[in-house]
C-alpha cells in the first residue's frame, strides 16, 4: 500500500508533471524534480540572478488540502527522498534530520527508544519540513502548543545559495517567518526537534457522549488531566442537540511496551462515484458512528489508531470522488467560541451539506514562535465537504466570513477559498513573511491571498 501520493521519478532537470493537493480538486502542471541528496537540492534551489526562471516551491508528501503545496506552471521540488536522520540523542531527547523525513518513519525509530513527537497532526504521513512550514498542531495544543514551539534549529537554503542556521537566537526574525511560513522563505533542509519521553506506546483513552455544544465545552473544561482531547460532531443533529457527538480524551499509559506501529500494508481506497456521498448516506454514517457498539467508555489503545485513525485507510481522500473535497477549518477566540461554532454548524445544517469528518477541539494559549501560525486560544472546527460545485463554494465562503467576523482565522494548510481580505484580517502580520520571502519562492496560495499587495 502506498502511504503517500505518487511522486515523479528522480530527475536532474525539471519536467512537466500534473500535480494536485490532498483535496484533489484541481490538477495542474508543474516542473518537478525529486532530488536524492541535499547537495542536489541546494544546487536546484540556487537561482542565478541573471537567468529568469519560474518560481520555486518545496513540497513533501502533499497532505495539504488546498493550494499551499501547489505552484502551477512553476518549479516543484519534491523532498520525500531527503529523509535521513543526521543524529539522534536519546538521552537528551533531540533529533536532527533532513526535512523530507516523514513522521511515519521517525516514529518507527524513536518509539522503541522511549521517545515521541511533542506535537503531531492527525496523520503521520507528513514530512518534518511540512510540519514546520504549516506549524501543525494536534490534540494536545492546550498544553504543548504547535510543532514550531518545539523546533530548536532549522537549516534554510536561500535562492542565493546561502545556507543559514535559524533559531530563536540566530537569525531569529527569519526563524519566526519560517515557522508557519508555508515554505516561502527558502528551502528547509533540516530540522532539529526536541522530543518527549514516553514509558509506553499505549494510551489510556476515554470516550464520552456529548449531548450538545454546551456539553462539549463543559466536558472540555473538566478534562485538564487529559492532555489529548478532541470531539467528533454529528452535523445532522436536530437544532436542540446541535453539537452532539463523541468526546475523546487520552493520556500516556505508564506500562505496555514500546512497540512502534507497523508499516502500512493493503490495498488503496477505491475512488467512489461522486453521488455516493450525499445527505442521506452522510446522515446514515453519522448515526452509525455515534451509536456503534463499545464506542463509549475507557480502554487502552496503541498510539497509532488513537492519533492516526484515517491512516488505516490508504488514499482516504478518494472517498470523495473524482471532484475531490473542500475542508473548512477555522480557529475562533475563546470568548465567542460557543456562539461562533453554533453559527457555523447551523449554516452547514441549513445548506444540507453535512460532513462526516467534523472535528471540534479547544485550543490553548501557548504561543508559537511562528508569525503565521494558525491556532489562537479558543476553539477550532474542521468540516469536510465533497465538492458539489458552486453550491459548496458558496458554503465555504459563508463559513469563512462568519469565522472572520468573529475575530477568527482560517487554516492555510486546509484552505482553498479565502479571499485576500479574509486572509489579511486573520493574519495581520502577513507582511512580515512577505518581507522575508525568498524572491524565487511562491505558491498558488500566496499568489491568491496576497495578490498585487505582495
Amino acid at each position: 500500500m502506498s502511504t503517500a501520493p505518487a511522486s515523479p521519478a528522480p530527475s536532474a532537470s525539471p519536467r512537466p508533471v500534473p500535480m494536485s493537493s490532498w483535496g484533489r480538486r484541481t490538477r495542474t502542471p508543474h516542473l518537478v524534480t525529486r532530488p536524492a541528496f541535499l547537495d542536489d537540492a541546494t544546487a536546484q534551489v540556487a537561482t542565478p540572478a541573471t537567468a529568469p526562471v519560474a518560481p520555486l516551491l518545496a513540497r513533501g508528501l502533499g497532505r495539504s488540502y488546498g493550494d499551499v503545496c501547489l505552484n502551477t506552471d512553476g518549479r516543484l521540488l519534491i523532498t520525500d527522498r531527503l529523509d535521513r536522520i543526521q543524529w539522534l540523542d536519546v538521552e537528551a531527547g533531540v533529533v536532527r534530520a533532513e526535512a523530507g523525513l516523514s513522521l511515519d518513519r521517525l516514529l518507527r525509530v524513536i518509539v522503541p527508544r522511549g521517545l515521541f513527537l511533542p506535537v503531531t497532526p492527525g496523520t503521520k504521513f507528513v514530512t518534518l519540513g511540512g510540519a514546520v512550514a504549516n506549524d501543525v498542531h494536534g490534540k494536545n495544543h492546550e498544553t504543548a502548543g504547535t510543532f514550531g514551539s518545539h523546533v530548536l534549529r532549522l537549516g534554510l537554503v536561500r535562492s542565493t545559495g546561502e545556507a543559514l542556521t535559524l533559531s530563536r537566537d540566530e537569525n531569529a526574525a527569519l526563524f519566526a517567518a519560517t515557522i508557519g511560513g508555508l515554505g516561502l522563505t527558502g528551502f528547509i533542509a533540516w530540522v532539529e526537534l526536541r522530543l518527549v519521553p514516553i514509558r509506553s506506546a499505549l494510551l489510556e483513552t476515554e470516550t464520552l457522549a456529548v449531548r450538545d455544544l454546551d456539553d462539549f465545552f463543559r466536558i472540555a473544561e473538566a478534562s485538564a488531566e487529559w492532555p489529548f482531547t478532541v470531539a467528533w460532531v454529528d452535523c445532522f443533529a436536530p437544532a436542540r442537540e446541535l453539537g452532539r457527538g463523541l468526546f475523546m480524551r487520552s493520556r500516556w499509559a505508564e506500562t505496555g511496551g514500546l512497540s512502534a506501529h507497523r508499516a502500512a500494508r493493503g490495498p488503496a481506497m477505491p475512488e467512489l462515484p461522486s453521488f455516493v456521498l450525499n445527505s442521506l448516506t452522510l446522515r446514515a454514517f453519522n448515526a452509525l458512528y455515534r451509536r456503534r457498539p463499545h464506542a463509549l467508555g475507557r480502554r487502552t489503545q496503541h498510539y497509532d489508531p488513537a492519533f492516526y485513525p484515517l491512516d488505516a485507510l490508504s488514499g482516504w481522500n478518494r472517498l470523495y470522488g473524482r471532484r475531490g473535497f473542500y475542508q473548512h477549518q477555522s480557529a475562533v477566540p475563546a470568548a465567542v467560541a460557543p456562539d461562533t461554532v453554533r453559527r457555523l454548524l447551523e449554516t452547514t445544517a441549513a445548506q444540507r451539506q453535512g460532513s462526516f469528518l467534523a472535528v471540534l477541539k479547544r485550543l490553548g494559549g501557548v504561543s508559537s514562535p511562528g508569525v503565521l501560525s494558525f491556532p489562537i486560544e479558543g476553539a477550532t472546527l474542521a468540516l469536510d465537504f465533497p465538492d458539489k460545485g458552486e453550491r459548496t463554494r458558496r458554503l465555504m465562503l459563508a463559513l469563512a466570513e462568519q469565522a472572520t467576523a468573529a475575530g477568527g482565522r482560517l487554516y492555510p494548510a486546509k484552505d482553498a477559498v479565502m479571499s485576500p481580505e479574509i486572509f489579511r484580517a486573520g493574519f495581520p502580520r502577513w507582511r512580515e513573511v512577505e518581507a522575508w520571502r525568498d524572491p524565487a519562492f511562491s505558491s498558488d496560495f500566496w499568489r491568491r491571498v496576497t495578490g498585487d499587495a505582495a
